[in-house]
């Protein structure tokens, strides 16, 4: 990679690991969108591998993120661990299941159209602010298992660390939204860990072998972005402890409306190709 590779690498690591903190998001459905222009301008990576090593490298930077992210939020003990050791065990089927079987095959145009519909949906629910009914509570060990798998599965799809689907689901549960966000920033680990372990075992079956490649992952490039986002993540962390609830969902609803635009965008992209 040359400088201005290395410098705009590094100036998004710094961005995305600020919202990882903030939101309770991995920062992946961000860094997605970013990667796969930086990798199609500098030929770093072949056109036909550019999205797939964007979506790796991205969850596999989520790793260090999440960490990040989650000693800050810890501090202010806020995360509920309970739900954390709930939601694991099906994050972690789900993730093998889509890095290692279903990320080289499905098709990216209904994906992303599915994508931005579910996504643009929880943005409008959060957005209104309609309470769940006081009865509700998060579900037993099959639902929440359930929950889990369908989680870590439709994040490993996107390269995204979980948040746009484990906060909208708590918050519905009747989990307060800060608890939500920082116990998605919790869930973020085992959702990149479980991803990145399929990213590198289906990439080595499709045989994925160039020079910075870990099966789909481009570790250069992850490198560079880790170095930043591992110092930002805690600063989004305590601004999430000092702003308003109403201001946080405002600003969650917004990241997930643009997520769902862009989404929209790339599925019409790839069913006109």
């Amino acid at each position: 990679m040359d400088v201005t590779m290395v410098v705009c690498l590094l100036i998004l690591g710094g961005i995305v690991g600020f919202a990882a903190g903030l939101l309770g998001i991995g920062g992946g459905m961000m860094l997605v969108p970013f990667l796969t222009m930086l990798f199609s301008w500098k030929g770093i990576v072949p056109a036909d591998m550019v999205v797939h090593a964007a979506i790796a490298t991205s969850m596999t930077s989520i790793l260090f993120t999440s960490i990040s992210s989650v000693r800050a939020h810890q501090k202010k003990g806020t995360i509920d661990w309970k739900i954390v050791f709930a939601l694991a065990p099906g994050i972690i089927v789900g993730g093998l299941l889509s890095g290692g079987a279903a990320f080289a095959a499905i098709s990216t145009a209904w994906l992303s159209l599915f994508f931005a519909l579910f996504v643009g949906y929880s943005a409008w629910s959060m957005l209104r602010s309609k309470k769940p009914k006081p009865s509700r509570h998060m579900p037993g060990v099959a639902g929440t298992t359930a929950a889990g798998a369908g989680i870590g599965f439709v994040s490993g799809l996107v390269g995204a660390g979980g948040g746009f689907l484990s906060v909208p689901f708590m918050v519905w549960c009747n989990v307060s939204l800060l608890v939500a966000v920082s116990t998605s920033a919790a869930l973020g680990f085992p959702i990149a860990l479980a991803n990145s372990i399929g990213y590198v075992a289906s990439g080595l079956a499709e045989g994925v072998h160039r020079p910075g490649m870990l099966g789909f992952i481009y570790w250069p490039a992850l490198l560079a972005l880790i170095c930043t986002s591992v110092l930002t993540a805690p600063m989004g962390a305590r601004l999430a402890h000092r702003l308003p609830v109403a201001t946080l969902k405002r600003v969650f609803s917004g990241l997930l409306f643009c997520l769902a635009a862009y989404m929209l965008f790339k599925a019409c992209q790839a069913f006109m190709a």
